[in-house]
């Protein structure tokens, strides 16, 4: 078994305690169900979030989705970078699984589709 890194990303409507939970809760609702993955299997997850999204910690929404309370969480912020995604949520989700790299689906939703194929002028590749 490897711990394999799924990512995800959501546009939060406005920076509002219910806007991030909800969000939070929709994005990881959907990585678990995408990736067929067992709440027992997520090692940590790490959330950040853009400056402009501060009313509530995303973490909190694994208590309403009835997550186990053991679960490694770790909330930040993202680099204020110029032109990026307003009030964007980014989920780092670390999972002990049997699949590849090749089967990991990683998940855009809304708005924070276009992160997914957005050029790295840092790197000059693919976020």
């Amino acid at each position: 078994m490897q711990c394999r890194g799924i990512r995800g990303a959501i546009a939060v409507s406005a920076n509002s305690r219910k806007s991030i939970l909800s969000a939070t809760e929709k994005l990881l609702s959907k990585m678990v169900k995408t990736n067929e993955i067992e709440t027992k299997d997520i090692a940590a997850i790490l959330f950040t979030t853009t400056p402009d999204l501060d009313a509530e910690f995303p973490a909190a929404a694994t208590r309403e989705l009835g997550w186990p309370s053991d679960l490694a969480l770790l909330c930040g912020h993202e680099m204020n970078v110029p032109g990026a995604l307003p009030r964007c949520l980014r989920v780092l989700m670390l999972v002990n699984t049997e699949k590849g790299s090749d089967e990991i689906t990683h998940v855009y939703l809304g708005e924070a589709k276009k992160l997914k194929d957005k050029p790295s002028p840092a790197i000059g590749g693919k976020t």
